[in-house]
């Protein structure tokens, strides 16, 4: 197939740090590739996954976020480039909504957000154009007024995360700082288990600056430490070296990206019961599940009794970048199917 895919136009391909749908984009990209596909990425000019890329597209720090102008110009260029292609998977939110269809080729967009309110309204205005893929169970069930084609998890390349057999430091946080990834309440879980945490996350924007200097900052001391926001390499080290990934998120989040990052390093996983939680941690196996802080700090302190073997097999078996491109291969082909195209191809060659 000759697949082109749509990235937001804010963040590189990777991102350079935090960076969750353009990690995703990378993966899946990197992976259709290696699996013989042909692929053409529209992203931020400075991307350098590599796959053939649509040229003329800006660079990132040229597009402000809050620029709805920008977006659609990267999504118009972006089209323009897709005439040849088999099928189209849009990552954007505005691509379905203000790009014309290309005749006979089919679109999936990958939902990576919420079914709150207003998000619903805008997934339904999508699904009129394009076939919807939630990225968990439990976001697929909040939908409301709108018809999902698939669940897929999303993957990383677990074979470019080294596997940690045994850890040699306290607990970890990864995310950014937001009252919603709770990271107070992994300060709090951390304390009550006496064991010394250690904090990657990103904290860039006006509101991220208040709640850490408001919040977080007075609760740092000699068993909390703050590392600014990560690289990817540094990520993986920090996960690698601690006993557990404290994840006690404080919202229902449709999919957990650093979650599946532990379990690839061999680090169990200690989270609230919310979102895609659940599907992604086998209880008492790869990490556990609790809904307060003392039963998050009493299975903080049980995680040194998993085998971290158990988290890598998950990663491998669950989470690869291989599954993940498979699942979209299988509905790519299932959208195939049903097009103008490939039913004029069919009569062709039964020669109608």
């Amino acid at each position: 197939m000759r697949i082109g895919i749509l990235a937001p136009p804010w963040i590189p391909v990777p991102p350079p740090s935090y960076g969750g749908t353009e990690s995703v984009v990378h993966t899946l990209a990197a992976g259709l590739a290696e699996a013989g596909h042909d692929v053409v990425l529209a992203a931020s000019s400075d991307s350098t996954c590599p796959v053939p890329r649509v040229p003329g597209l800006s660079d990132s720090s040229e597009v402000s976020m809050d620029s709805g102008r920008q977006e659609i110009l990267h999504v118009l260029r972006a089209y323009d480039a897709m005439e040849d292609v088999d099928i189209i998977h849009d990552h954007t939110l505005l691509g379905p909504l203000c790009q014309r269809s290309v005749p006979g080729v089919p679109r999936a967009t990958t939902l990576h957000g919420p079914f709150d309110d207003e998000l619903t309204l805008i997934y339904r205005a999508m699904q009129r154009e394009t076939a919807l893929v939630a990225i968990s169970h439990h976001q697929a069930s909040t939908a409301r007024g709108v018809k999902v084609g698939a669940v897929i998890h999303h993957g990383i390349d677990v074979r470019g995360v080294r596997y940690s057999p045994s850890h040699t430091g306290g607990a970890c946080f990864l995310g950014r700082m937001h009252p919603n990834k709770g990271l107070l309440q992994a300060i709090m879980v951390a304390r009550r288990a006496g064991i010394p945490l250690r904090i990657g996350a990103k904290m860039r924007e006006p509101f991220e600056l208040d709640y850490f200097h408001d919040v977080i900052e007075p609760l740092l001391g000699p068993d909390v430490e703050y590392l600014g926001e990560l690289g990817t390499a540094d990520k993986y080290r920090l996960l690698g070296e601690s006993v557990a990934l404290l994840n006690p998120i404080q919202w229902p989040e449709p999919f957990g990206m650093v979650m599946i990052e532990a379990l690839a390093a061999g680090t169990p996983v200690v989270a609230t019961r919310r979102g895609s939680a659940p599907e992604i941690i086998s209880d008492g196996e790869t990490g556990f599940l609790a809904d307060s802080l003392q039963g998050l700090a009493e299975a903080l302190q049980g995680c040194s009794w998993l085998r971290r073997s158990d988290c890598r097999r998950s990663a491998e078996q669950r989470f690869s970048s291989q599954r993940m491109v498979r699942d979209y291969i299988r509905f790519y082909s299932e959208l195939l199917e049903g097009s103008p195209r490939a039913s004029k191809q069919a009569a062709a060659a039964a020669g109608f």
